[in-house]
């Protein structure tokens, strides 16, 4: 019903029978741009990937089998396979973004840590086929809800995951619909987990098959501690005395008059179960059922106390007469078998909608995406298994799966009339949208360089019910418009689709091969991973905000004051170390920096002073360029891959400072500066003793200048000439040793 309710306004048709027609004359291309389709519900304005009449297939778990069949058909013919998925978050933490000074092993650490804590709500596929007849790309959208759920009856395990406020609004602001997701989304067991539920499922059915006979020796008695329980036991004992008698005496009856003699009761069902006589056991509470079992164990060799479950997975308990011992055996195999069976047919019902991930992987397509290594990770975390320990296993790993990738992000910049097209805009899905698909919009924006590649949309006639008009940031439509702004940057690499044939792998093609399995680990890394051998390398076409990275020379401050900025920070280290010691600080939050010095060995200079001015306890520490630094007590320094062992941590805390004081100890944290050798400390010592030597001499001379001037009356700037000696002379020491 909703699916109607959000259709009906833009298809509104006098029957059904006309529906589909009306559908697909609002199914606009990108050669025709002069009757552009009127904006979706009221008020989204050009450029803003807005689109009507795109007709996107909606899937939950109630027609994931229907839209699965047919969207096999649809991938085996495409050409290529634009995906987008949203998620419940991004970042767990401010700090956990991806910066310009990471290192590629930190990134892929920030990034393994989203796609492990965030939830996929919605998986958009879109299927592209080349029509030669229509000379136009024919396309399929396709949007699957997501909500991991528990779908196994005896795993105790629980999906978890965090949700990102701001990323929940985003969507909301974007009408996500939050009820469908979390009430029809589809579930999931990934690769690894299905083979754990395998494993499990084998244990368990060859544990029940090889415990009988001996089940009855194995089971501890029940104690009959009150004269109920005697008197039930004593009961039961007789009626399945007499039943049995019964069974025995007539050992040919029918399910008619079994069902029908003296002993069925509301609690006891006499009916047959695998061609057996049987008792139904209903209404009895667990404490009188394990007393009915010992009943069986301790009186009758030949009655079978049988757990079945049912179709809701309720459990259904009978007591089976069996000829002998040999029946017996046979009977619990049969039931073991059974229960095997119906156990892995839920294992493979709870695969969900990672069958789609398995179709798609199976067919071996070019995957097209938009700023998709988030995406990538995130499909690898949530339906093959956890994601591997570093980027190269990752990239390789991917590459096996996925053997043709194409980020139509990166694809943006292989091409310079793309990038004059695109100088004054933003990289941004929908606004290469609305740049390169201007047919699309209400208001067409500048027209392509080269003759923009004609894209139909198709719906299904029968299940029209199941679709709803596109919109921006519902992972169906985002899919389209990635696929749509892929086929338009072809056309500017010099791709023919006139001369394409739909058996042709667009992969293959000689102007599109050298794009493809490049990913942007992230906007701003100024790198690409090559799937295919898991390195990375400089992307020739980024602009680096700050000096390049080099990590040996990095040093990681935080526990700082509040308030103190990354440019006082840096402006108190170069009055120790020369104004051009420092090439970058980078501000992590508002508890921590990076700084990079020009060069090595002032990384070491710097811990071993700040471990020396930390251990003195006198003025000269106090009146020091770096007391403003360590003001406080709280001033933790350490390398480069101490920062790397924090942002590995499984803890997550939102400031950096107390992400670091929850990972680090006292002991390990610092490179150099907690644990200083006793001759590094004696040398930094006298230098910090010369300094002292060299503020007392110039107070002197400065009192003997002025007789009326008082011995303690030092000016700022004595203190500060003072310092800079000592500074001088803290540089000859440390290079002499």
């Amino acid at each position: 019903m909703q699916c109607r309710r959000r259709l009906a306004p833009l298809l509104r048709a006098p029957s059904p029978k006309t529906l589909l027609p009306r559908l697909l004359s609002r199914l606009v291309s990108s050669s025709s741009p002069s009757s552009p389709p009127p904006s979706r519900g009221g008020g989204d304005e050009a450029g803003d990937g807005s689109v009507a009449g795109v007709a996107v297939k909606q899937v939950t778990r109630g027609n994931l089998a229907e839209a699965l069949e047919e969207l096999r058909a649809r991938v085996r013919d495409a050409a290529f396979v634009g995906i987008d998925l949203e998620m419940s978050g991004v970042t767990s933490a401010p700090w956990r973004d991806t910066f310009e000074l990471d290192r590629a092993d930190v990134r892929y650490l920030k990034l393994r840590d989203s796609a492990k804590r965030f939830a996929v709500l919605q998986l958009g596929v879109c299927p592209f086929r080349w029509d030669p007849a229509k000379s136009a790309f024919v396309a399929h959208p396709h949007n699957f809800f997501i909500f991991p759920r528990k779908e196994l009856p005896y795993d105790s395990s629980s999906h978890e995951f965090l949700c990102q406020t701001t990323s929940l609004d985003f969507l909301a602001k974007h009408q996500f619909d939050f009820n469908t997701c979390f009430h029809e989304g589809i579930s999931y067991l990934s690769r690894a987990q299905e083979e754990e539920a395998l494993q499990k499922l084998n244990v368990l059915h060859h544990d029940g098959i090889s415990a009988f006979p001996n089940t009855s020796k194995q089971e501890e008695d029940v104690q009959l501690k009150s004269t109920a329980d005697l008197l039930f036991s004593e009961r039961m004992k007789i009626r399945f005395n007499e039943w049995r008698d019964a069974i025995s005496a007539n050992p040919r009856v029918d399910n008619h008059k079994l069902g029908s003699n003296k002993f069925t009761t509301d609690q006891f069902q006499t009916v047959f179960f695998k061609m057996r006589p049987a008792i139904m056991l209903d209404g009895f509470t667990s404490h009188q059922l394990k007393l009915i079992q010992q009943v069986l164990r301790k009186n009758f060799r030949d009655l079978m106390y049988v757990c079945t479950f049912g179709e809701d997975e309720t459990s259904e308990r009978r007591v089976v007469y069996t000829d002998n011992n040999e029946d017996s055996i046979l009977l619990m195999k049969d039931v073991q078998e059974d229960l095997f069976r119906r156990r892995k047919a839920k294992v493979e019902s709870a695969i969900g909608i990672r069958h789609v991930i398995d179709l798609i992987a199976s067919e071996r397509k070019l995957i097209v995406g938009h700023s998709c290594f988030l995406d990538i990770a995130q499909v690898y975390s949530k339906f093959i298994g956890p994601l591997p320990s570093s980027i190269k296993e990752f990239a390789l790993a991917i590459n096996r799966i996925f053997p043709h990738v194409v980020d139509t992000r990166h694809l943006m910049s292989a091409s310079d009339a793309v990038q004059h097209l695109m100088r004054q805009k933003s990289k941004a899905l929908s606004s290469a949208f609305s740049l390169l698909c201007p047919a699309f919009h209400s208001t067409a924006g500048e027209a392509s360089i080269p003759a923009p590649v004609r894209i139909e949309v198709e719906a299904d006639e029968t299940t029209l019910s199941c679709f709803a008009s596109g919109a921006k940031h519902e992972a169906g439509y985002d899919a389209f418009m990635t696929g749509c702004v892929f086929a338009q940057l072809c056309a500017h690499i010099g791709v023919k689709f006139e001369d394409f044939t739909p058996k042709e792998n667009l992969e293959m093609n000689k102007k599109m091969k050298k794009y493809i399995n490049l990913l942007p680990p992230s906007f701003n890394s100024g790198t690409v991973l090559d799937l295919r051998t898991g390195m990375e390398r400089a992307d020739a076409c980024y602009k680096l905000r700050y000096p390049a990275a080099v990590h040996d020379n990095i040093v990681l401050i935080w526990g700082f004051q509040s308030g103190l900025s990354a440019k006082d920070i840096k402006g108190c280290i170069c009055k120790v170390f020369g104004p051009a010691s420092v090439t970058t600080v980078f501000s992590i939050d508002s508890t921590a920096v990076l700084i990079q010095f020009s060069k090595q060995e002032s990384v070491n200079d710097f811990m071993d002073l700040k471990a020396t001015l930390e251990k003195q306890d006198s003025a000269i520490s106090l009146l020091h360029p770096l007391s403003t630094i360590l003001e406080g007590g709280q001033t933790r320094a350490a390398n480069y891959d101490t920062y790397r062992d924090i942002c590995s941590s499984s803890v997550t805390k939102y400031f950096f400072a107390d992400q670091a004081n929850a990972v680090c100890s006292a002991s390990d944290t610092e490179l150099r500066g907690e644990n200083v050798d006793a001759g590094d400390a004696l040398g930094t010592n006298s230098v910090l003793d010369e300094t002292a030597h060299t503020l007392v001499k110039h107070a002197e001379g400065t009192k003997h200048c002025s007789k009326k001037q008082d011995a303690t009356d030092i000016s700022c700037q004595d203190i500060l000439d003072a310092l800079q000696d000592g500074k001088t002379l803290f540089g000859k020491q440390t290079r002499r040793t």
